[in-house]
């Protein structure tokens, strides 16, 4: 059923929104990706899943972080595909410190790529979606959108906001034939997340293999990274007939962490 769609992934030059990305495309969509890498690095990207799946591939690059930039992505996407049915808004950043020494520069940016980004995406691209009476909206949020942690403050606000946009774009399209879901991942082994691990190993005079551990110990009681092929797998039955009465919900993809 997904033959011919046309979808825009944000943040999906590299980890989750990639693995995404070719879901969609293995299904046969048409796409357009978002994000930041070097020209080569992007063409060869675009290459390989246009060849490897037979489908239409395009990049566009804007800064997220500006309304104006989250707009124009939308416009190009709707230009180039001819309109958008899969929207996933997945871009993010991170950056950890104590409430008091954190950087205001550092909680706005966070915001406006990882809440306010997904703002003004979805209010450009609802319009097209209202007018085929299909659409499928699934912001990726995280299991810090459902509990905290220390040293997140920004990283945590934001995701709890993008899960209570999530419900109101649910509510507003209900009757419109669009959904709107967040899928909300624990731990996945992301270039970001690596980062975490070797920052953890460096702190602590461990291996970064026993940093992992840790990490997962913590927080994820099936001591398992959830996959990227796994968050892929669940943006495909967000676009099945299966999922289309399902809307509004927030589904933890967390081994267990949110359960305990």
């Amino acid at each position: 059923m997904m033959k011919k769609r046309r979808a825009l992934v944000t943040g999906s030059t590299s980890g989750i929104g990639l693995g995404i990305a070719r879901a969609l495309a293995s299904e046969g969509c048409d796409l357009v990706l978002n994000g930041f890498g070097e020209r080569d690095m992007i063409d060869k990207l675009r290459d390989t899943l246009s060849r490897e799946f037979q489908v239409e591939v395009f990049h566009n690059g804007s800064d997220l972080s500006q309304p104006g930039g989250c707009v124009a992505l939308v416009t190009d996407a709707e230009t180039r595909m001819g309109g958008i049915d899969v929207l996933v808004n997945n871009a993010g950043i991170q950056y950890t410190s104590r409430l008091e020494d954190f950087p205001p520069e550092r909680w706005d940016a966070i915001i406006a790529v990882n809440l306010s980004a997904a703002f003004h995406i979805i209010r450009r691209a609802l319009p097209g979606m209202r007018q085929q009476a299909w659409g499928r909206i699934i912001n990726i949020a995280s299991a810090h959108g459902l509990v905290a942690s220390v040293e997140k403050s920004a990283y945590v606000a934001a995701k709890h906001g993008l899960v209570g946009l999530t419900k109101v774009v649910a509510l507003e399209t209900a009757e419109s034939g669009i959904t709107c879901n967040a899928i909300c991942p624990g731990w996945v082994l992301t270039p970001l997340v690596q980062k975490q691990i070797d920052a953890r190993a460096a702190n602590t005079g461990v291996t970064a293999e026993q940093a992992a551990a840790a990490l997962l110990a913590e927080k994820q009681p099936t001591r398992r990274f959830t996959t990227v092929d796994q968050i892929g797998g669940m943006v495909l039955f967000l676009c099945t007939d299966a999922a289309a009465n399902l809307t509004g919900a927030s589904l933890p993809v967390d081994g267990g962490w949110t359960a305990q």
